[in-house]
């Protein structure tokens, strides 16, 4: 059974989704879809999880398509208009467990220039008593890297580890690692897995 719980943060402390913001900027679903996979992709953003700012990473990206330049900055400018709040049934979770002294960690793909924001958004943040960023170590999930990174740095085997991310190839990164493992798609079905595993 599990000793300790290693959390992800986008989507499973708080909600994040570009399209929150994309939704003000293209009415049509079709134009902001477009847009999404075609100029504002998930692998271009990848490059702010590993650490590069947003004004450097968009540089390019404006010279390919000058007529999206606005919609391109906003990626950067009106970032916190991608978050719709914590995840009430993450939060109760985490302060269970931290009333119960079950140490928990953060592992997550992100910026180390957003950390401090996303972080003031949720108390339950500061329950966790470490985290493992992207951004920071320059490397990303699902790189087996950084979960060796995280059992180093918090000082436990990932047998001893529930670990819990909403995306499936971090999920079976972690697994193949020996982690014990939730993916993370209900949030009401958060609190089964915990007791499940006697944490709460």
């Amino acid at each position: 059974m599990p000793k300790a719980v290693l959390w992800d943060i986008g989507n499973v402390i708080v909600r994040w989704d570009p399209r929150t913001l994309y939704s003000k900027i293209f009415p049509d679903p079709a134009e902001r879809d477009r847009f999404l996979a075609e100029i504002c992709t998930m692998a271009w953003h990848e490059a702010h999880d590993l650490g590069v700012r947003f004004e450097d990473n968009r540089a390019e990206l404006i010279a390919r398509f000058p007529d999206h330049e606005a919609a391109i900055c906003a990626w950067g400018e009106r970032w916190w208009e991608m978050f719709s709040g914590p995840i009430a049934e993450t939060e109760a979770a985490i302060e269970a467990l931290h009333a119960r002294g079950v140490p928990q960690h953060g592992l997550s793909n992100i910026s180390q220039h957003t950390l401090e924001g996303t972080f003031a958004m949720s108390p339950a943040f500061g329950r966790l008593q470490g985290v493992v960023i992207s951004g920071a170590e320059g490397l990303i999930k699902p790189d087996p890297a950084i979960f060796r990174l995280a059992c180093e740095r918090f000082g436990h085997a990932p047998q001893d580890v529930l670990f819990i991310d909403d995306g499936p190839r971090n999920i079976e990164a972690a697994r193949t690692l020996g982690f014990d493992v939730h993916h993370f798609t209900d949030p009401a079905q958060l609190r089964p897995a915990l007791e499940a595993r006697g944490l709460l």
